[in-house]
């Protein structure tokens, strides 16, 4: 019997059978497609998040206040001491290394604006002129805030899309005022739209200098500082240049964490790659229902054509024969069902994309081979025991239908 007609022979027997062979390839057709779906939303969460973090540089310092990390019991937890608070005084100190590029330091809260009797809620971001330029916004019109001393800035403010159309309507921006609680600011520029960019939704963003920020909040403490070294081989050194001298001006503490942005990267990349693994191995868990299910299949099957085998036995075909022809339709169904769960994968992937326009979703490269190679394995590893049994039938008993 050659190899097209062993071909020929499977095939007629799954079209003999087509309601069990259309259960056994929704089967494993569904156990590679739930693979494929949950495997792309993983990698969909790890681009998302490396890519706004990637946005924003890699040779990038965050500093926030307190020491993140567990030091034991110390003197300072029986006398109720807590970490300073980040200033901009700090921030100013910290431009003096001649491994920094730029700092720019960050105040976060939420602000009441109003103009002409229209009163908008929004999140607000104090900063400075540099931000721009690290989060790789754009302007729609006007500019933005105004490089210069920190703690000079003037009385400006700069809109997202939606908070000028909810505060100013169809009458023109720039040039007008809002009040955010009892102090006027001046609008200077429009935000282009961006979407969101880490979890802050550009539209509705207000955006002011960090001092006139920290006056708006009553605050004296910096959210956090973002710095800039001025090459990502002068990170190094503008990391210890940061340490130091924040340790110089809280009087020799070390009360600060300081995050380097490739680092935070390649951790966020590790932790959402294994995290896809996983549930990649959580789904492929159905693949292995569906194997045991065409095990028991092929067990009916066998019991089901003994008097065929047996006249396959009769004709000339060996035990061997016999194995490699059962292998074959079960290795195939797995080879079917893998290929429809691909296409219904990629379906659902496209379906997920368009009622969740922000999710691309594109299934690692290593879960398109391993989902069909290991179906295909799971079809022949569970359909060895049925093989063997028909292999092993007698000819004349099978004849005979014993």
């Amino acid at each position: 019997m050659s190899a097209v007609d062993s071909l020929t022979f499977v095939g007629r027997v799954l079209l003999r059978h087509p309601l069990r062979t259309s259960l056994l390839l929704l089967a494993v057709g569904m156990g590679v497609a739930s693979v494929v779906v949950l495997t792309s939303l993983g990698e969909s969460a790890r681009r998302y998040v490396t890519e706004e973090f990637s946005s924003m540089g890699t040779h990038l310092l965050v500093v926030t206040p307190g020491r993140n990390e567990t030091s034991g019991v110390g003197p300072s937890m029986f006398m109720g001491s807590t970490p300073r608070d980040l200033t901009l005084g700090d921030a100013m100190a910290l431009r003096r290394s001649s491994a920094v590029k730029s700092v720019s330091p960050m105040v976060i809260g939420e602000a009441s604006l109003s103009h002409g009797g229209r009163v908008r809620q929004a999140p607000a971001i104090g900063a400075t002129a540099e931000l721009l330029r690290l989060r790789h916004w754009k302007m729609r019109r006007g500019r933005f805030l105004p490089a210069g001393d920190l703690d000079r800035a003037p009385s400006v403010v700069v809109l997202g899309e939606k908070v000028r159309k909810e505060l100013f309507g169809a009458e023109p921006a720039l040039g007008g005022f809002v009040r955010l609680g009892d102090r006027r600011f001046r609008v200077i520029g429009i935000l282009q739209t961006e979407g969101r960019s880490l979890g802050l939704d550009v539209d509705e963003l207000v955006v002011l200098p960090v001092a006139r920020a920290m006056e708006a909040f009553n605050t004296s403490s910096l959210f956090r500082i973002m710095v800039e070294a001025r090459s990502r081989n002068a990170l190094d050194r503008a990391a210890e240049d940061t340490r130091l001298t924040l340790k110089d001006r809280h009087q020799g503490e070390e009360d600060v964490t300081i995050v380097r942005q490739d680092a935070m990267v390649q951790t966020f990349d590790r932790v959402l790659r294994a995290l896809t693994f996983t549930v990649g191995g959580i789904a492929s868990v159905s693949l292995l229902v569906a194997g045991v299910l065409l095990m028991n299949v092929m067990l009916v099957s066998v019991s089901q054509r003994t008097a065929e085998i047996g006249l396959l036995k009769a004709i000339g075909a060996s035990g061997n024969r016999i194995l490699f022809l059962f292998l074959l339709e079960s290795g195939g169904l797995g080879l079917l069902g893998a290929l429809l769960g691909l296409a219904f994968g990629m379906v659902s992937n496209l379906a997920i994309g368009y009622f969740v326009p922000m999710l691309t979703l594109r299934p690692p490269i290593w879960a398109i081979v391993v989902a069909p190679t290991f179906s295909v394995v799971a079809g022949i590893v569970f359909g060895l025991i049925p093989a063997r049994r028909a292999a092993a039938l007698d000819p004349v008993d099978a004849l005979a239908g014993r």
